[in-house]
């Protein structure tokens, strides 16, 4: 019971690895430019060698999402400050590349008969810290600064929206997408990033005639929204009963099990920010966004894991011990300054994320014989001879066609052949 409730162990048990190799990827559903930008997609993939490995092309994409996010961040720190034009196209190409990659990840997985539950997983992971750096970019890019409250409401909204896609896959064991998903989403802030490179921040200023707010305003109504009906389309399904015994999740807990996890950190961000006797958002937004966004990263990670795996979800995580330190500061009068303590839990957070992440990824990658950026499988501990096969190779054969989780549906994947 003590494990249920608080797991700092940053690996993945023998159990969990187990049931990752009976993992069947499952999903449905297609968004409204898909197909346009699978005939784009088939054709960059051919660009691509044989011998690059999907998850290489995953981690280049994000790699390239987080550069040109921090470059904004930088320059805007606050959210307030306009930055150089250059640097509004660089995040808008960025944004575009990283998309572009991680639609081609699952095609050149099958191209090179490399697919394994971990480019699923890998893939997850990435697009759950990419949208971290994404929404935090997106408020840099159209000044929400100025309205914290409206920059707290937009980047809390991005994240939960993602959580709530795997909270749902997390109790029907299908990821389901619908017909305004991620892609068109990706498609709305490079055209965000666009409009302040041409038009500039002051833009975002301007106000509406009739209606008479600010387009910024108006960006964030229709963006909530948006938001706000997709959820609850994933709560609608959530609550229907998931694909467990008696309704419950895959693993048999209760379908409401995942709400914890990702409501803590959000209440204590929103606590912490309004009782904050230095006004700690308001003067650092993309600081405090980065920690809290990178604990919610690691607790989306673990769903994802939980979901692959079949198994419980934690109601507490070692993340929370950053986003802790600051509600402690606060409590005893913030007799440490908050800025600095800001900094301690973000480098903790981001810590303690990046190092779950490698010992998962080595984990997996030592439990199924194989390797994480490279193609070639490592040698089978139990040999090569008597016709054994690798463990990537016996998990493979319960792998469901693997190519982009976030908008591909089965139907299509099995009528679409690529090469």
């Amino acid at each position: 019971m003590s494990r249920y409730f608080v797991e700092m162990a940053p690996s993945m048990s023998a159990a969990q690895l187990k049931g990752l190799e009976d993992h069947k990827y499952s999903a449905s559903g297609t968004s409204a430019v898909e197909p346009v930008m699978q005939v784009f997609w088939r054709w960059l993939v051919e660009k691509v060698p044989l011998w690059v490995a999907p998850n290489l092309i995953t981690m280049v994409g994000l790699i390239i999402n987080v550069v040109t996010s921090l470059l904004l961040m930088y320059y805007a720190p606050t959210a307030k400050e306009e930055a150089p034009t250059w640097v509004y196209m660089s995040c808008a190409v960025g944004l575009f590349l990283y998309q572009s990659l991680d639609a081609i990840d699952g095609k050149q997985a099958r191209r090179t008969g490399s697919s394994t539950p971990l480019g699923e997983l890998f893939d997850h992971g990435c697009d759950s810290i990419s949208t971290v750096f994404v929404g935090i970019a997106t408020c840099c890019a159209i000044t929400l600064g100025n309205s914290p409250d409206l920059m707290f409401l937009t980047f809390f909204n991005a994240v939960f929206v993602f959580y709530c896609a795997h909270w749902q896959t997390y109790v029907t064991g299908t990821l389901k997408f619908g017909f305004f998903d991620v892609t068109e989403t990706q498609f709305g802030v490079i055209f965000f990033f666009t409009l302040s490179m041409l038009l500039g921040g002051a833009f975002w200023s301007m106000k509406l005639p009739l209606v008479g707010v600010t387009v910024r305003v108006a960006m964030v109504i229709t963006s909530t929204s948006l938001s706000t009906w997709t959820v609850w389309g994933n709560f609608q399904t959530i609550l229907k009963g998931g694909a467990g015994k008696n309704g419950s999740t895959v693993a048999g807990t209760s379908v409401l099990s995942p709400g914890f996890p990702i409501l803590f950190p959000i209440i204590l961000a929103l606590m912490i920010y309004k009782k904050s006797s230095v006004d700690l958002f308001q003067n650092h937004p993309c600081l405090y966004l980065l920690m809290f966004g990178m604990a919610i990263g690691k607790v989306t990670n673990k769903l994802v894991i939980a979901h692959m795996t079949k198994s419980e979800i934690t109601m507490l995580d070692s993340s929370m011990i950053g986003p802790g330190l600051l509600f402690l500061d606060q409590y005893f009068n913030s007799f440490i300054n908050e800025y600095i303590v800001l900094w301690i839990s973000l480098i903790f957070v981001t810590f303690d994320l990046t190092r779950y992440c490698v010992l998962v990824c080595m984990q997996i990658c030592d439990h199924l014989d194989i390797y994480c950026f490279n193609i070639t499988s490592k040698p089978s501990k139990k040999g090569l001879t008597g016709g054994n096969m690798s463990k990537a190779t016996r998990s493979t054969e319960n792998l469901t066609v693997y190519s982009r989780p976030r908008t591909r549906s089965l139907t299509r994947a099995s009528r679409e052949q690529d090469h």
